[in-house]
């Protein structure tokens, strides 16, 4: 799948790791505790990545908005079957992610 419309690189390399299910790398852009949200529900960051990488997927990448921080694409899960999803990115000042938002996409 082409990732190069995501064009803020650690939110490429983040979702690149993401479909390869290398949760270790995906972890590494984000502060030790970020935050989350799915569809606007708090959500446990680490819990959510450690069910879902390597489970769920991209299946392609539809638009890139906020300076390429927020992904809207079709998603695969093995538990939810296929739908459109956003990942949206929040980056604090060092650089890092410290929030990550999810949800099902109205496009």
């Amino acid at each position: 799948m082409d990732l190069s419309k995501i064009t803020n690189e650690k939110v490429r390399q983040a979702i690149e790791a993401w479909q390869h299910g290398d949760s270790e790398t995906f972890l590494s852009y984000f502060t030790d505790s970020p935050t989350m949200a799915d569809d606007g529900n708090p959500r446990v960051f680490s819990s959510f990545v450690e069910s879902a990488c390597g489970h769920e997927r991209f299946t392609s990448i539809d638009k890139v908005e906020n300076n390429g921080l927020e992904v809207y694409g079709k998603f695969h899960t093995e538990s939810w079957g296929d739908f459109k999803t956003y990942f949206k990115f929040h980056m604090n000042a060092a650089g890092k992610f410290d929030r990550l938002d999810i949800g099902q996409a109205r496009y």
